[in-house]
């Protein structure tokens, strides 16, 4: 029986790296149903490495990766997303010179996923009727916040079990910001977990239940987002407060 405590995600003292080059050191967290979890830090700290762990892009060096209670380190980015895994990457990466609707059926190309692309994609246009209206347009024709929107919805489309999402607020607008980050907390709260790695320190600690911060690869802070807002080191380091 699944409850609002089970963990979805699970990372145990990670060590990553590239080449010789050591990135991440022992850094650990989870993320549970139900819940949006932001991983936050500065540029340079480690955010994108992990989540290039978790899909599968990079192997750790130590630790553990566990994805519903199974041992995912070793499989490759298709065998992720067909456990249920739908990665967001930086940039949206759509493409421009499809229509909206074609690039978010585009998360649906799965067998398992084909029967119910109707359903899911009435859920995506409810979730963002901002981007129903320009289902029939060119996705290079919208706003970075509305092709954010397109590629969140990209994702929703694999019925994913755990949506991990990698900077969805850069080069965004502070009103499109708000609207993303809105719309990211609604998708947690449908059921979807989400995995967010940010620089937005302030959003994401708006709009998040729990926060884990990164410096230097290392795990300095974590703790529910209310708590962590008000952390010296928050006010100080990123908050310039």
């Amino acid at each position: 029986m699944s409850t609002n405590d089970e963990v979805i995600l699970k990372v145990d003292g990670i060590d990553l790296g590239y080449g010789t080059l050591q990135v991440v050191h022992n850094v650990s967290l989870e993320v549970k149903k139900n819940e949006l979890v932001g991983l936050v830090g500065g540029n340079g700290s480690g955010k994108s490495t992990m989540l290039r762990a978790v899909s599968g892009m990079i192997r750790p060096w130590k630790g553990s990766i566990l994805f519903k209670g199974e041992e995912i380190s070793g499989l490759e980015p298709h065998q992720m997303a067909e456990r249920g895994l739908a990665h967001v990457p930086m940039g949206r990466q759509l493409f421009p010179n499809l229509t909206v609707k074609d690039n978010i059926l585009l998360g649906s190309y799965l067998p398992r996923l084909r029967a119910n692309r109707h359903k899911n994609l009435d859920r995506v246009f409810s979730l963002f009727p901002d981007i129903e209206k320009f289902a029939s347009i060119e996705a290079g024709a919208l706003s970075g916040g509305q092709q954010q929107m397109v590629a969140i919805g990209r994702g929703l489309m694999l019925e994913p079990d755990l949506l991990i999402m990698d900077e969805p607020s850069l080069g965004l607008s502070p009103l499109y910001v708000k609207q993303v980050m809105r719309a990211i907390r609604q998708v947690a709260d449908l059921g979807f977990p989400v995995l967010l790695v940010e620089q937005n320190i302030k959003q994401v600690l708006q709009f998040s239940h729990r926060a884990y911060v990164l410096e230097n690869g290392r795990l300095v802070l974590e703790g529910p987002s209310s708590e962590l807002e008000g952390h010296p080191l928050i006010r100080k380091a990123y908050l310039g407060l």
